[in-house]
């Protein structure tokens, strides 16, 4: 069974620091893959904040977090990290581990084949 488990959520002041990490399970990848992060603050919908490529490790932010996060993976333990840094009140929100097993190009449009279940961010003002 593929799954997607996230730590590393909680509650922080803003202009804080939260690392997240999602550790990767079940399955084996042979082809090239994407693998990042989503987030859906109450009230609103999923968006994507940012992916890693297998291939060649190109990394994708949008652009509410460039500057501030930074993704990374450490293959041998499975694991994809976010950094985030200079937290803002607006980034409050769960924020989901993702994967795209066919490295499709679409990854912020949602194409997405397996889910982690989240992780909660709380950023207090």
């Amino acid at each position: 069974e593929v799954q997607l488990v996230e730590s590393g959520g909680g509650l922080v002041q803003a202009g804080g620091s939260l690392r997240l990490s999602c550790e990767v399970s079940g399955f084996t990848f042979v082809d090239d893959y994407t693998i990042g992060w989503f987030r859906q603050a109450p009230g609103k919908e999923r968006e994507g904040v940012s992916s890693i490529s297998s291939s060649d490790g190109r990394t994708s932010y949008a652009d509410f977090v460039k500057g501030r996060f930074t993704i990374s993976s450490d293959n041998a333990k499975n694991t994809v990290y976010l950094q985030m840094n200079s937290l803002k009140p607006e980034d409050t929100a769960v924020y989901y581990c993702a994967v795209d097993i066919l490295a499709s190009g679409l990854f912020f449009h949602g194409r997405v084949d397996y889910w982690g279940k989240g992780t909660l961010v709380t950023v207090s003002s």
